[in-house]
Order: C-alpha cells, then structure tokens, then sequence
C-alpha cells in the first residue's frame, strides 16, 4: 500500500524535458521576431532609404497622390476657402495632377468580364469632345463604341485616330448607308411617323433612331450584353454603384429588368468663358425624380427664373437596354421589344442599388444619372444659328425644334449681338449636386497622356501615301454622300396614305404599341403630377 503510494505522487520534472521545454520557446520566439524584422527592414529600405520605388512615387509627385477631399488637396483647399470658380475649374488651371493612376493604362478590359457594354452615338464633334467623352467612359467599364459620324468626325484625320481606337467602330454617313436605312421597317410604322419630314431636330431625331436600329445589330453580333444611346455632351454617373463602375451597376440590375433609365441631370450655367465642360463645370441641376416633391415645386420659380422650364433642355433620361430579340430603338431616350407585355411588379433593391418600377419591364435608378453638359459653352448658343435654315419667329421655330428654349436659344442666336446674348437670363444652381468627381476622372485622363498618345500613334501608324489615299477616299465619300436624299426624304415615296391608314388600323389592335418618346422637359410648376409612394 506505501508503495502504491509513492507511484501516485508527483514527480519532480527531469532537467533533459525541461531543457527541451525551453528549447522550443526560443525557436518559438525566434520565428516571431524573424518576419517582424524583416517586414520593418523592408519598410526601412523603401521610404527612407530610398533604395526601392514607392508605388505612388511612380505615379505622381509628392502630394499630388491625395484623393479629392483629403488634406492639402486642392479641392479639399476649394472646399475650405471661398473661390469664384468651382472645384472643377480650380482643377483645369493647376499645374498639379489631379488623378494620376491612368498613366500608362492601355483601357483593355478582361474579355470575359460580363455584362459587355455598348455605347452608341451619332456625332459631328471633333477630337477635343470625343476623346475624353470615350476614355471616361472606358474608365468606368464600357466595352464598345459604335460611333455614326458625319461632319468633323468624319474628316480623315479625325476619323482615322477614332479608327485606331480598340473597341470603336466608325460609320460614315453614306449614300449607301441612306440606301439601307430606306429599307427600314421604321418607315412602315407609325411609332417615328410623326417626326418623319420635318427638319432640324426632327430630322435629327430620325436619323438617330434609324442609327440606333443599325447599332443593335452591330452590337448583337459583336457580343454585347447592353446597349446604351448618348450624345458626346453627356456622361454616364454611376452613383451607388460599387467601384463607380457602369458594368457593376447593370451586372446587379435584375435578369427579369430590360431596360435601365438612367435620370438626366443638367449642367448649371457657371461662367460664360468655360472651353472644357467635362473638367470646369461641376454643378448640376438633379432631375425631377431624384428631388422631393415639396422641394422641386417649392423652389421652381426661383430657380427657373423665367426660363421655359426647370431645365433649359430635355427632362426624362436616357436608357440602357438588355441586347435581345426583338428589340427596337423608341426615339433617343428609350428602347422597346416588339414581343414583350409590360410587367409593374418590378420593385427591389440589389447591393443598395434602388431599382423603382415604371411600366414594360424597366427601372429606373435611384441614385445614377446621365450628366448633360448643355449649353455650357457660349459657342453652344451660338452655333445655333447655323443649325437650321428656319426663320427666327416664333411660330417657324416650332416646325424646327421640339424643345421650347432651343426654340427660343435659335431666335436669340439668330437676332441679338453677343452682349445681348450674354445677358441672357439663366438658372442658378439650385437643387443642384456637385460632380467633383467627373472633373477629376477627365482631368487625369488628360494629364495621363491617354488622349495624346492615341492620337500620335494614329499618326505615326499613317504614312503620307496612305494618309493622301484616305483623304482622297474621303472625298469621294463625301462626294458620294452629298449626292444622297436627306435623312426625312428617305423613303418618302414608299408610303401611300392607304397604306398608312391599313398601318394604323393594324397597330390600332395591339394594346402595347408605344410611340417613340421624344425629348421632354421635367413637370413645370402647373403639372397636374401623381406623386409616387
């Protein structure tokens, strides 16, 4: 029994097992303290030794690495102190980059990232507003570009660097393009049949939605998901969207949504001497359906201040469209499928993203928008004049423009000097939003070398014979094209009244057909208007 005992109790610990014990806690402590000094050896050599590159140092020089907001920026400067130009124009006039990280990217996205973006438009600009309109639209994730030019846009020079472009398809307005679009089903339908043979806008109008039927094809058999119609003086705001990123936002929209409206904001008048809106004009008028109710009608006389309306142009957006059978262009601002009923049950929020439904299987954004710099040039009022050949009354005006300050803008621009035309009265900024945002993306492009590049490695891939062969080409498109009908005479001979009547009668027994929805301005102060819940 004692010697049971003794076995039971404890034995004192052996020196070999306690010298192992604390063998093990050094190497313990050993592979602790290695990477530790390591980690802080590196950071040693990289910030204060100068032995290794910082990153940022490679993209910026000191300081100008700071994001919009932060300290010692020069907006966050702006904000702090009072200044005559907005946050935007301060950035245009400083020597300082302001959002350097594209220095060197080549814009080529991933071929698989999904949803594939489409944006197509029909221009006259030139380089100085297609480039950037482009880039920031790169930048935030659209895949293609389906340009239909005419004018500047489609001088050899302009239109050979738009050619080198990745992702860009050009369309020259010619004799043979017309030919095509004459054969149009368009034209055998009443939806478009009200702005058929009128000019100006109207025939604007026309030939956009002629292009845009063309586009969806293109787009189709290029493998596109979404199909999006701007003008180069808007840009697509992704508000609410994570990464700022278009192709996040319409990749979280839901499978059973066709169409995405996107509200149009627009830009406030700032200063009569503003060259580059994309990077000076930062203030925005936000869109009747992003206001409350109370506060749009409260403030609309001040803010309109005898101007037709709210705002100066259109009111009801842009939209972007699912590629799909069926589908068709509804005017400029919208899309429709021949084949699809309208659905009102769509109702949700995806990734904070708020969706609202409206009819025939859209939604439309809770927080993003199409910004629409117009009128922020002084030269935008006044090429008004040489636009249209109509007489500068108020009733010729009418058959020219669809928009009451286009039609008084022509007048104006046809009748008054350039003091006059100054001292025009225009909306101040209120129930506005500040897109500092915008400025800095487009700012940094350019002070990248993004929009220069391209245009001197358009100019090196072109020798002198080949530019001299693309130039005469050119000519004789033009030639060519000069000869072909106007955009509202096309196929004006294919349509007899019977016919037109028997078209009527047809679509007269379809309960969804849709007209086209032309420009429109927001609710003014004596619209009868049902508020949503």
């Amino acid at each position: 029994m004692a010697g049971l005992y003794t076995s039971l109790r404890p034995q004192p610990p052996s020196s070999s097992s306690s010298s192992q014990q604390s063998f093990f806690s050094k190497v313990l402590l050993l592979l602790t303290i290695l990477p530790l000094s390591l980690a802080l050896f590196a950071f040693v050599l990289q910030w204060r030794g100068g032995g290794v590159d910082d990153p940022i140092s490679r993209w910026s020089p000191e300081e100008s690495h700071k994001f919009p907001g932060m300290d010692s920026s020069p907006l966050a400067t702006t904000v702090a102190h009072s200044s005559q130009w907005s946050d935007c124009s301060l950035l245009a006039h400083t020597n300082t980059p302001s959002f350097p990280y594209y220095k060197d990217w080549k814009f080529k996205l991933h071929p698989d990232l999904k949803p594939k973006i489409c944006i197509t438009t029909s221009t006259s600009a030139g380089l100085e507003q297609i480039l950037p309109w482009m880039f920031y639209h790169k930048a935030i994730g659209v895949t293609s570009f389906l340009l239909f030019v005419e004018g500047k846009a489609a001088s050899p020079y302009v239109s050979k660097v738009l050619e080198s472009i990745p992702g860009v398809k050009v369309v020259y307005r010619t004799r043979k393009l017309e030919e095509q679009q004459a054969k149009s089903r368009i034209w055998n339908e009443t939806w478009l049949s009200s702005f058929f043979y009128k000019p100006c806008n109207y025939e604007l109008f026309v030939k956009q939605s002629l292009n845009m039927e063309m586009a969806i094809v293109m787009a189709r058999d290029a493998g596109m998901d979404w199909i999006i119609h701007l003008d180069t003086d808007e840009l697509i705001h992704p508000a609410g969207a994570r990464e700022y990123s278009l192709r996040q936002l319409l990749l979280d929209v839901p499978s059973n949504v066709d169409m995405v409206i996107f509200p149009n904001y627009e830009s406030s008048v700032e200063r009569d001497d503003i060259k580059d809106p994309f990077t000076e004009v930062s203030m925005f008028k936000k869109n009747y359906d992003h206001l409350m109710k109370d506060t749009y009608f409260g403030m609309y006389k001040e803010a309109t201040r005898g101007n037709p309306n709210y705002f100066l142009t259109y009111g009801n957006g842009k939209a972007a469209a699912r590629i799909q059978d069926h589908l068709r262009p509804n005017g400029a601002h919208r899309w429709h499928n021949y084949m699809k009923t309208p659905n009102t049950d769509i109702l949700e929020e995806v990734h904070h993203i708020k969706f609202y439904s409206t009819y025939d299987r859209e939604v439309k954004l809770d927080e993003a928008a199409v910004l629409h710099y117009t009128y922020s040039k002084f030269s935008d009022l006044t090429s008004r004049r040489d636009r249209c050949g109509c007489k500068p009354t108020k009733e010729d005006v009418k058959r020219c423009f669809m928009l009451e300050f286009d039609r008084s803008a022509f007048i104006i621009a046809s009748t008054a000097t350039e003091d006059e035309m100054l001292n025009c009265k225009t909306m101040p900024a209120l129930c506005s939003l500040e897109m500092v945002t915008i400025c800095v993306i487009v700012q940094g492009l350019r002070e990248s070398g993004v929009f220069s590049s391209i245009v001197s490695s358009a100019q090196e891939s072109l020798s002198k014979d080949k530019f001299l062969a693309s130039f005469e080409s050119s000519n004789s498109t033009k030639a060519a094209a000069s000869e072909s009908l106007p955009s509202r005479k096309i196929g004006r001979n294919q349509h007899s009244q019977a016919a037109r009547r028997v078209l009527e009668e047809s679509a007269s027994q379809f309960q969804f057909h849709v007209e086209a929805v032309p420009p429109r301005p927001p609710p003014g102060i004596d619209a009868d208007v049902i508020t949503e819940a």
